[in-house]
């Protein structure tokens, strides 16, 4: 009986790597993936995916690695109810609170951030959207930044006009970043004062602006599987090439200061079918990772090729020099995606 036993316990083990092995060759051929051979993958021998997934990441990314930054241009006081945000004014959460810093605080910051081999720069504020007049402030420091400082600028302000879109491309701005945080499903349960169609269509008028779009997830906040499977497949319907992966650090004061810190295998196993659903997209490694005692380094070889370096909006992130050493030491090089 325990020999019956043993022999189809290794007919199925067999059966899940072969499963994967076929798939993987598969997407490397041009296949796309389905919902349902994703959800499968949860389930699937946890090292033969992290390496199949890192098979498909140099098949369509080589061994480049996007290193990019940001700066908390505006903090706190934030009027949307997010339940993971330190910045929102609903949560007492003890953070620093300051108005639209300076031209010259964001200029020498992206100065000293490209000086350390960064290749993108975004400013970040908080609020649901911005003033046209610290909207035109911002504008005036990106066209200063594009004509002296030799680095790829990104932003992000929240929910913009049209025109504003159109005002941040015509500064220098390229690529505008607007997380979809989760899956429609699960995204009343995180913010309840806008919607996950507010998201899409802040994407889509950046996009029609001219604009690259960088959007991802929140890891942590209570989702499933299915709700990340699913957010990832809605950031493949928006051909969405820069996806952050955050892992909830969570903050006291928050609706989610008592959720439990993922574990590093749920991650990579995340990060891994990820790169499974959008083979060609950078997986950004964003918020969260300086939990991990790697800072990183077995979600990168699971499928990540990109990471925001230096500190986050709230907490503190991993230093450049770090991060430049790991990613020389996994064998990759420092390069737009």
């Amino acid at each position: 009986m325990n020999y019956l036993v043993d022999n189809v316990f290794s007919i199925c083990y067999f059966t899940k790597i072969m499963n994967i092995q076929i798939l993987k060759d598969n997407i490397l051929n041009g296949y796309k993936i389905t919902k349902k051979e994703a959800s499968g993958l949860v389930e699937a021998d946890f090292y033969d995916l992290c390496k199949a997934a890192e098979e498909i990441r140099n098949k369509f990314c080589g061994n480049s690695f996007d290193l990019c930054s940001i700066i908390n241009g505006k903090s706190g006081r934030c009027s949307e109810n997010c339940r993971f945000c330190a910045q929102s004014a609903y949560y007492q959460t003890n953070i620093l609170e300051y108005p639209l810093v300076s031209s010259d605080k964001i200029i020498e910051d992206a100065s000293r951030n490209r000086d350390g081999g960064i290749l993108r720069f975004s400013v970040v504020t908080s609020g649901r959207s911005m003033p046209d007049k610290e909207m035109a402030e911002l504008c005036s420091v990106y066209k200063k930044l594009s004509k002296i400082c030799d680095v790829s600028l990104c932003a992000s302000h929240g929910f913009l006009s049209e025109k504003q879109f159109l005002n941040l491309k015509e500064a220098g701005v390229s690529r505008y970043h607007c997380n979809i945080e989760t899956s429609r499903n699960y995204f009343p349960k995180i913010c309840t004062t806008h919607n996950y169609d507010d998201k899409i269509k802040t994407i889509e008028n950046a996009k029609k602006a001219g604009l690259e779009v960088c959007s991802g997830i929140i890891m942590g906040m209570g989702e499933t599987f299915k709700d990340r499977i699913d957010a990832f497949f809605d950031l493949k319907q928006m051909n969405i090439k820069s996806i952050p992966l955050n892992i909830l650090n969570p903050v006291k004061g928050t609706p989610f200061e008592k959720n439990e810190i993922l574990g590093e295998d749920e991650v990579c196993r995340t990060i891994a079918i990820a790169r499974f659903i959008v083979p060609d997209a950078a997986l950004r490694l964003a918020g969260g990772r300086g939990l991990f005692k790697d800072k990183g380094k077995r979600m990168i070889m699971s499928g990540a090729n990109a990471a925001i370096s230096g500190d986050m909006l709230t907490t503190s992130g991993i230093s450049f020099d770090k991060d430049k050493k790991l990613i020389k030491m996994l064998g990759f090089e420092i390069k737009p995606l």
